[in-house]
């Protein structure tokens, strides 16, 4: 009897440091940030879209309207079970260029600079009619002829 309550036990245990290991925090690193040494390549005035390319890479994203800028974002996350991931450090380097091609601005940001966007929960109300569920799966009974 005591035998089988040890051997209970030794499993109970075994299986809680099994599932605690499992509650690790993981840590993920998205993006492409460039090193500082890089960066100090990119000299404003001097260095071309082309150059910057080559040091630097294909950047994260390009610029929509104003001007053209290319946007490297960088940021490191820390995951803790089910819980929310939170944010450790976000980097986004912003590099202008004028019409010639050639670098204008080279503009660094980490997560203390940006800004949190908050989302609207409202909806835009469609035209028309509101149907029910009942209403979308009965609605089509009887409309078509068997011609």
């Amino acid at each position: 009897m005591v035998r089988s309550i040890s051997k209970l036990s030794l499993a109970l245990a075994l299986g809680a440091v099994l599932m605690l290991g499992a509650c690790t925090s993981q840590f993920a690193t998205r993006g492409n940030l460039p090193s500082e040494e890089r960066l100090a390549e990119i000299i404003p005035g001097e260095v071309h879209a082309r150059d910057v390319a080559e040091i630097l890479g294909t950047p994260s994203t390009f610029s929509t309207f104003g001007g053209e800028s290319w946007y490297y974002i960088s940021e490191r996350v820390e995951y803790y079970a089910f819980l929310e991931p939170k944010i450790l450090d976000r980097k986004v380097v912003q590099i202008t260029f004028d019409k010639t091609g050639m670098v204008q601005n080279v503009d660094v940001r980490d997560n203390q600079q940006n800004r949190d966007i908050v989302f609207v929960d409202r909806k835009t109300p469609t035209a028309g009619n509101e149907i029910t569920f009942f209403e979308q799966i009965f609605g089509n009974l009887g409309r078509f002829n068997k011609e």
